[in-house]
Formats: structure tokens, sequence, C-alpha cells
């Protein structure tokens, strides 16, 4: 994102976002708490039990009858569809499960009444999940690989367009040609089923079709994020074994930087926007190169590849250190690709909108995948712009958007213009749209549904919010867990790491319980499998064993996830991101969504950092404003007002630059050991007075501070 993409404006008046409330004086170390939300009845977590109980006490028996009917009704309704499309060997276990919950628990017409309050959405939801697991199979029965699926469409609609841009308008047919040349060019230099040959492009049309067209003779592309440069960019070359690497005309200067850290044996493709371009080094000219392949047909005697092998690798964003290869089977891209196009009821004639890299799991699956399995188009951006992020739905007569991680904040944060009612976007879709800015959000713009979303690219544990309940991002059925083995258990919030009990298995959370989420691995279910990363001890770091019976093994994410009574999933924050402060536990995601609306929807970096002789670690703010426009007064009032003292910002440092990874996550490991010394820190940096007021941080107050001058 450039500069002037960066900045935002404040926008309007900010309504009271939900109160941060303490949990309690529980000063041991492997305590599972963090600071919960409490929104009373908009959707987000509701932490007062008491009060629901008191509420649904004063109910009528007529509701308690129907809902008990309800609930039987969908218990019997869900066992049925289970039993009829996966058998009786899961069919039969869950109904006993099921029964067995209820018998033992005891839950009286409690539970009946959860089973009626959440019909809807579970049905919809296994529905869904009948829907994806019935496809899966059909086309493993066939053998099917994405390329195969894509020429099913490519058969169907020849001439509709399949990706569309500010510059670029290509058809099913075009799209299919050029990965027919592409394939036919690195089978003719060679390459062959299960090589390994780089992408280093920028969003475009060519982008999908070579990795695509790598794909028709077996060869696994490595998809490379193009904000990478020198010994990022190397490790992910080599840590992929790659033989080659094909980069865009825009990224030679980053390619010949590293030429002489690469292996020797990696080839060198380049693309240039028009053949005869002179080309650097020992590169060849590929876009001359393509000119003469085939394009009717890929080579007869190329090994074709199967159902699961291995597609591409998608590098995590690289936040707590170098970014690591996740592997990505054909199958693997249709499970996520065709899960969320189920369970948000896309269609074949919606137009898609997404300014996300290709390179990551959202934009170069979930929707790009809307078009090369489904028949859609997509349309797609360079780079991501908060002003033009409507204006492009408008031109593009987009139906459905994408967005992820802090995009919403920036789209949110722009003036009013005609552009926010006058597109046709019926549903937005993605992940980070933080329930504090939620309802703004949709109010403004006139969005009917939103879909929000959790998962790892690596992990097996993907959930789904598609009933707009703010705050959620996914849930869990109450009724019959097992149908989509994912739970969430204790853990420490430092290190991750589960809490047994004394049989040594992991323990389940109760409702409102913050702990770490996890999914079930079970080999030879594309739904259940963890493929992880092309880095084998990276794999086993995610993998926790021995979980609710000795042997079973599940994906641990390291994330702070918390469910409700109904089932419904709030994300909380990530291990290790939670830190301890005069006896309470505070939420780094929490406190960051605050800060940043108090300051104008600016980017918000929250961390603790340690002050010496004190218990605990301080809060501190990095808060990028380069032109100072936060004014540090009505900050702190405004603060007070949505804060508990505990989990305001001890210290606030003004950042004239942000370090931001390909999905706009926010980088927080520099910051964090960089601390609060301001004479190795040029940004402008305050502390936080007895009375609540934020005054310069100086080299006087420093010491003062090491020297336990000043208590806090």
């Amino acid at each position: 994102m450039t500069s002037s993409e960066n900045k935002v404006e404040e926008h309007g008046q900010q309504p009271p976002p939900p109160q941060l409330n303490g949990n309690g004086s529980d000063n041991s170390k492997s305590s599972p708490v963090v600071i919960d939300i409490d929104v009373k009845r908009n959707g987000v977590a509701d932490n007062d039990n008491k009060t629901l109980v008191n509420s649904d006490r004063g109910s009528s028996v007529f509701l308690r009858v129907v809902s008990c009917v309800v609930g039987v009704g969908i218990l019997t309704a869900i066992v049925t569809l289970i039993w009829y499309y996966m058998g009786w060997t899961f069919g039969l276990p869950a109904l006993l499960v099921a029964l067995l919950v209820i018998l033992l628990t005891k839950p009286g017409w409690r539970w009946f009444y959860i089973a009626g309050a959440t019909a809807k959405r579970d049905i919809t939801a296994l529905y869904a999940y009948i829907k994806l697991l019935h496809l899966i199979k059909k086309y493993e029965k066939k053998n099917m690989t994405i390329a195969d699926i894509f020429h099913t469409n490519v058969s169907k609609n020849p001439d509709k367009i399949v990706i569309l841009s500010e510059t670029q308008s290509w058809t099913f047919r075009q799209l299919n040609e050029y990965s027919n040349r592409i394939a036919n060019v690195f089978h003719s230099h060679g390459y062959k089923k299960g090589d390994v040959v780089a992408l280093l492009m920028e969003n475009r049309a060519e982008f999908v079709g070579t990795w695509l067209g790598l794909s028709k003779i077996g060869v696994i592309t490595p998809l490379i994020n193009t904000n990478l440069r020198g010994p990022s960019l190397v490790h992910s070359i080599t840590v992929a074994k790659c033989s080659a690497l094909i980069y865009g005309e825009s990224f030679t200067e980053a390619v010949e930087f590293i030429l002489k850290d690469l292996p020797s044996n990696v080839a060198l493709y380049q693309y240039n926007n028009e053949a005869r371009t002179p080309v650097s080094g020992n590169a060849k000219d590929l876009t001359t190169l393509l000119e003469t392949a085939c394009k009717d047909k890929i080579p007869a005697s190329a090994e074709r590849p199967s159902h699961h092998d291995k597609l591409v690798y998608i590098y995590t964003s690289g936040t707590t250190g170098l970014p690591k290869a996740a592997v990505i089977s054909h199958s693997r891209y249709l499970f996520i690709a065709a899960g969320i196009h189920f369970t948000l009821r896309f269609q074949e004639k919606d137009i898609f909108y997404t300014p996300l890299p290709l390179y990551h799991t959202a934009g170069g699956i979930m929707s790009m995948g809307q078009g090369l399995l489904f028949g859609s188009t997509v349309s797609i951006r360079k780079k991501f712009s908060a002003s033009g992020y409507f204006a492009d739905c408008v031109k593009f007569n987009a139906t459905v958007a994408h967005y992820i991680g802090e995009m919403a904040r920036y789209i949110l944060a722009t003036p009013p213009s005609e552009n926010d009612r006058k597109h046709r976007v019926r549903l937005v879709f993605g992940n980070g749209l933080r329930p504090q800015i939620w309802p703004q959000f949709v109010e403004r713009f006139g969005i009917k549904q939103v879909g929000e979303f959790y998962g790892a690219t690596e992990g097996n544990a993907n959930i789904m919010n598609h009933d707009n309940t703010v705050g959620a991002i996914g849930f869990v059925s109450r009724i019959l867990p097992q149908v989509y083995p994912i739970s969430i258990i204790r853990a420490d919030p430092d290190t991750g790491e589960p809490i047994r009990g004394p049989d040594g298995l992991c323990q389940l959370c109760k409702p409102n319980e913050p702990g770490v989420f996890i999914g079930k691995i079970i080999k030879g279910n594309p739904s259940r499998e963890f493929l992880g990363y092309v880095d084998e001890k990276a794999s086993a770091k995610k993998v926790v064993c021995d979980v609710f019976k000795k042997g079973d093994m599940a994906f641990i994410s390291g994330d702070l996830l918390m469910a409700d009574e109904k089932g419904y999933l709030y994300f909380k924050d990530r291990t290790g991101d939670t830190f301890r402060w005069k006896g309470e536990n505070v939420s780094t995601s929490e406190v960051e969504a605050q800060v940043s609306n108090v300051a104008g929807y600016k980017d918000t970096v929250v961390y603790g950092v340690t002050i010496p002789n004190t218990e605990g670690r301080a809060g501190m703010a990095a808060i990028y404003d380069p032109e100072r426009q936060v004014d540090l007064d009505k900050f702190s009032e405004n603060l007070a007002k949505v804060l508990p003292a505990y989990a305001r910002p001890l210290f606030l440092r003004f950042l004239t630059k942000v370090d931001l990874t390909g999905t706009f996550k926010l980088r927080k490991v520099d910051l964090q050991k960089e601390g609060y010394d301001p004479s190795v820190i040029s940004d402008a940096m305050y502390y936080q007075t007895p009375k609540g007021k934020y005054e310069p941080l100086t080299k006087e107050i420093y010491d003062k501070i090491l020297n336990h001058e000043m208590r806090f």
C-alpha cells in the first residue's frame, strides 16, 4: 500500500464501543482468562449468564414447549441427514453422543431452548457442509484437479469474463489458452510433476494463468509475497526448494539484488508486458517464449497430477519470523473455495470484488476460486485503496466484496461519498471486521449480510459466521458438536501450551471461558487433514497430541477464542499477546481496537513492556500518525470512557511509518523489542501521569523510571 493509501481521515462521531471488564484477581500464570467483551444483546458475547437465565425464566410456558418441540425436531432431522449422507457408522454414534450428553448433563428444557434458538444457523451450516462433502467426494472419485474443474467452466461459458481489472478483461477461453501456453513452455524446458517453480508477480490475470498452467503438468508453485525483499525473499525461494523463479518485470530490481544469494540451479524467467523486451542477467524472456507455444492443449507426454497432489505453497505473513510455506493441495484448494461458496450461498452470476493479494489464501483461493471452480466473474485490483473500494464495486458492478484485517477500518475512515450506497454489493465477506466498528460499517454502506470467517491457511480449523451475529467469527454446534470436531481447550495465554488434567488429557473450556482453538486431525478426510508446512519441524509445532484420548491429534491454532452459551465463537487474542498488568489480564487486540477508534481509526499496535521492579507488563500503544493529528487531551479523556484504568496504555509512541504485511496485519515484534527508550527511538513518545494525562517521555523521565523514582 502506498503512503497516501495508508492515510485515513476521521469520519463522523464514533458511538460508544463495547465495555471492557476486568476479570478478577487470579494471579496464576496459567489462567486462560483475558478481557471479556460485554455488548448487551447485539450479537457479541453475552458474558452475564445470570442476566440471560433471569430473562429466560420470564419466558412463557408456551415458548418452553415450542423450544422443546423444535429441539427434538432439529435433533431428529440433523441425525437423519447425517445418517443418510455419511452412513450409519457416523450417524449412529452422533445420535448416541447427543442423547448421552442430554441425559448426563440434565439440561432440561434449557438444552432444547438452545437447540431451537440455533436451529436455523445449524441447519444452514449442516446443509452447506453436506453439499461440500458431496462435491468433494464426487471430484475425488473422478480424480479431478483444479485445472480439470476449471476446464468444465471453460467448456460451459468460454466467452464469459472470469478475471476483470482496471486494465484487463479475460474470458475463460483466454485464461485457459494462456495456461496451456505456460504448460507447454515449461514442459519443453524439462519441468515435470513434483518440480517447484516460484511465482513473484502482482495481481493480474497472468498470475492466475501461470500457476494454473504449471499445475497442468504437475509443477508446484510457491506464491511469493510481493512485499518481500532481500533475505526474506531469498528464504521464501530456498525453503521451498525451487528450481526456477518466474517474476514480473516490475520486480526486476528486487530479483537482481538477491542473485548472488540464490542457489546456482534456480533458473529465472522474466515476464514482461511486451515481447522482446530486454531481460536482466541470465533470465529467459518468458513473454516471447509464450508467443509461439501451443495454446489449444497441454503436452500429451506430461505426467498428469492427482486430486490429492500438491498444487501451490502459500506463505504465512511472517509477523513473528520468516515466512513459512504452507502446503495447499488440489483437494485443499477445493475445500476452502467450495466451503465458503456453499455456506454463504454464492451464485454463479455473482461478480466478486477483491483488492487482496492473490498470493494469499483469501484473495487467491476464496475469491479467485469462485471463478475457477464455480464459473463466476472475479474483479481484482493491484493494490487496495480505501477511497476506491466501493467506487470499484460500482465500476465492476460487484455483488460480493471481500475484505481482510484492518481494511474495513480504512474504508470507514474515508469521507462520505455517493458510492457509499450506489453499489450493488449484497454481501461482504472476510476476516478481521472488529465488533467495535461492525455496526457502523454495515449501516453506512448498506450491507445486508456479513460473512466473517476464521481459519489459518495451513490449519484444518476453519469456521464461518453466516447469520450476521455481530462480532462472531463462527460457531460450534451445541446440538451435535461431533459433526465438525473443533474445540476450545484451556491453555496458558502466554505460551499457548494446553492445560492438562490429572489424566494428562486436555480440558474443554466452559461457555464464556477463553481458551485455545483446535481442530481434530483425521487423515484421509480433506476437511480434517493437516497438511502443514514444507518445513516438517514447523509443522510439528502446530500439532498437539493426546487431546481427549490417548493417541489422538489436533491442529492447535495459537489463537485465544471464546464460545458463548449458544456456541458463537469470538476472537480474543493471539497467545503471547495477552499480558498481565495490575492483577488483570489485558488483551492487546481489544485495546488496539479501542485506541484506534479514539485516535480516528488510525493504525495501532498494542504490546506489553517491562518496567524495572514492577510486576507484569505495562501497556504501550504505537499509533501511526505522521502528521500528529491526535489531540492528546481529548485522546486521554475519551480513552478513559472506553477502557478500564489497567487496560489503558501507559506509554504512547507516534509512528511516522508503519510496517504492514500483505494481508494488512500489523507487525509488533520489533516495536516490542525497542521498548520505550528515547535514546534509541526517534519517534515522539509519551507516558501517562497519575492523573491520566499524557506527557512527553524525555530521557530524564526514562531514567527516573529505570531508577524506580516513578511509581505506576
